[in-house]
């Protein structure tokens, strides 16, 4: 009886002992693919992507890309008209952002990694989707990568999620926050006609959290870790909101940047990415619109700092 209990109790605990392993893998995971975004004086956040791309005819590289909000990297946007062919053209362009990644061994922090990301494609956060695009220079910058959440099923209200963000800005790097979907499918007006859809979570964000992924926790079992949407206003620390990775995608779709989010789409090769409109089908291709702050925009401000 006592040899029974005693294998009883060995085995529990190597149970145990493998759930921890398993779940500290997960957080260090989230963290890893996480990363603050820089634009001149603003600070937000991201996640890293990394995709096999055709950089020569013969030769695949790894490149990594950037999710992030429109909002977090909109001041290094800038309008210019030139004249071209005798006629006034108007030509939109963008200064690289800034991808910081904190280095820490035995939890100190030890240094930093800075590298200059290119804008591929970008959504205006109060005429558009809120949604950027970017891309590391630097070839093979990580191997791992943030894995999508692959239905457009809403999540379930009451499911436990997490975010890891820079909150407060690049002093708060890689912060991890617990919280729940609190609801699904809130109604914005954004001034964009007829509302913009996102779902409503508790995980606590401060300025500085705008772009960064919000995750599926471990007690979605095989799904955990999946980013399920990107945190960008909110109402209060846990009051907040993000667009749902089905928002996402339907964005990214139009904008013929769906490898970006789902791994079974093909990927163009880099220099058909590199020719991608940086402000595409769904934009106001070039033209400048005047955002204009709605009851809801003023309620709900995006989390930049």
């Amino acid at each position: 009886m006592k040899k029974a209990i005693l294998s009883s109790v060995i085995l529990l605990l190597t149970l145990t002992s493998s759930v921890f392993c398993a779940d500290k893998q997960l957080y260090q995971h989230l963290q890893d693919v996480s990363v603050t975004v820089k634009s001149g004086l603003g600070e937000g956040s991201g996640v890293l992507i990394t995709r096999d791309v055709l950089v020569s005819p013969g030769r695949v590289e790894k490149i990594n890309f950037v999710w992030t909000a429109g909002h977090v990297i909109d001041n290094l946007r800038s309008v210019r008209v030139v004249i071209k062919n005798g006629k006034p053209t108007t030509i939109v362009e963008f200064k690289d952002a800034q991808i910081v990644k904190e280095l820490i061994e035995d939890g100190r922090r030890v240094g930093e990694l800075k590298m200059d990301a290119k804008v591929l494609k970008y959504s205006d956060s109060e005429n558009g989707d809120d949604l950027a695009l970017l891309m590391v220079r630097k070839k093979g910058f990580i191997t791992k990568t943030t894995t999508f959440y692959a239905t457009d099923t809403p999540t379930v209200v009451g499911t436990e999620l997490y975010h890891v963000g820079s909150l407060l800005g690049q002093v708060g790097s890689n912060s991890m926050t617990r919280g729940i979907c609190s609801q699904v499918g809130r109604v914005l007006d954004l001034g964009s006609g007829d509302g913009v859809v996102f779902d409503q979570t508790t995980v606590t964000a401060f300025p500085g959290s705008s772009g960064g992924g919000v995750f599926l926790s471990e007690r979605s079992g095989d799904k955990a870790g999946q980013y399920v949407g990107m945190l960008v206003r909110g109402a209060g620390e846990t009051f907040n909101f993000i667009v749902p990775v089905r928002r996402m995608r339907t964005w990214a779709k139009k904008e013929a940047i769906l490898w970006a989010i789902d791994t079974t789409t093909e990927v163009p090769s880099l220099k058909d990415i590199l020719n991608l409109p940086t402000e595409g089908g769904s934009s106001t291709g070039g033209k400048t619109q005047k955002s204009i702050l709605t009851k809801d925009s003023v309620r709900f401000p995006t989390f930049i700092k």
